[in-house]
């Protein structure tokens, strides 16, 4: 892409270039920022940090146009990433890496699961602001309108301020037509279960399909994103790269007896 004034962001995604989502991401920011689409040409949903160690990929220019280009690829949302940064980005690193807007929500423990998320924190590690937007609806045909002010809001927040390193951000929108306000939250504690259905093939096997049922572990608790967005409100995560429990270093010192 030519060297222009503007801010220079690359969006990517899990649910792939055609998705409502990331369409909608590119028309939210189109006049704040000069884009760089990277996204798989499929759903790659649950993907989280995975990225293709045994398998050749494919990058192919989709469109482009003054201030967009868009890439598809056959990899991960990592992948998407790691490809665009190598293929695109050197002489200059994007400003800033916008994941989604996925379809779902991507809080409490689906953080470890998320391709969404695997997008920002990839981004996060290479010392790039990083954030990433879901809406809590899954159809395809999803209202993201409600968002626009939002996403615009922290986009050009981040743009202004940056972030502080190893820090990205996991921001939630209930499926509602407006939002009672934006909260900064922790992550809530909860727990799938009933993940597997058995069904049975004609053919004589058994095979099964990942599904499974949420469960929050603290619903009372008013500091988490899923007592946010189950009440109106737009969820604001910080999220860290850095999985060290020092509570524990503190506790225990530097050896292990």
């Amino acid at each position: 892409m030519k060297k222009s004034e503007k801010p220079l962001i690359l969006i990517s995604n899990d649910d792939g270039y055609q998705a409502k989502g990331i369409n909608s991401l590119v028309d939210m920011l189109r006049d704040m920022a000069d884009l760089v689409v990277c996204a798989p040409d499929g759903s790659r949903s649950g993907q989280a940090l995975a990225f293709s160690a045994h398998t050749p990929l494919t990058l192919r220019l989709q469109h482009r146009e003054p201030g967009l280009e868009v890439w598809v690829s056959n990899g991960t949302p990592v992948d998407c990433l790691k490809l665009a940064l190598n293929q695109f980005f050197v002489d200059r690193r994007p400003d800033m890496v916008v994941a989604g807007i996925n379809h779902g929500e991507n809080g409490t423990v689906n953080v470890h699961y998320s391709g969404t998320m695997g997008i920002a924190l990839e981004g996060c590690m290479k010392y790039i602001p990083s954030v990433a937007f879901s809406l809590c609806d899954f159809r395809a045909d999803a209202d993201f309108s409600p968002m626009r002010p939002v996403v615009r809001r922290v986009v050009e927040r981040v743009l202004r301020e940056g972030l502080p390193l190893g820090v990205c951000l996991n921001v939630n929108c209930p499926a509602i037509p407006s939002y009672r306000g934006i909260r900064l939250c922790r992550m809530a504690k909860g727990t799938w279960f009933n993940e597997c259905v058995k069904e049975h093939h004609p053919r004589g096997y058994d095979y099964f399909w990942m599904v499974g049922e949420y469960k929050n572990d603290e619903p009372e608790a008013e500091d988490t994103d899923n007592w946010a967005v189950t009440h109106g409100y737009v969820a604001i995560t910080p999220t860290r790269t850095d999985v060290t429990d020092y509570d524990y270093l503190k506790r225990f010192g530097a050896t292990f007896e």
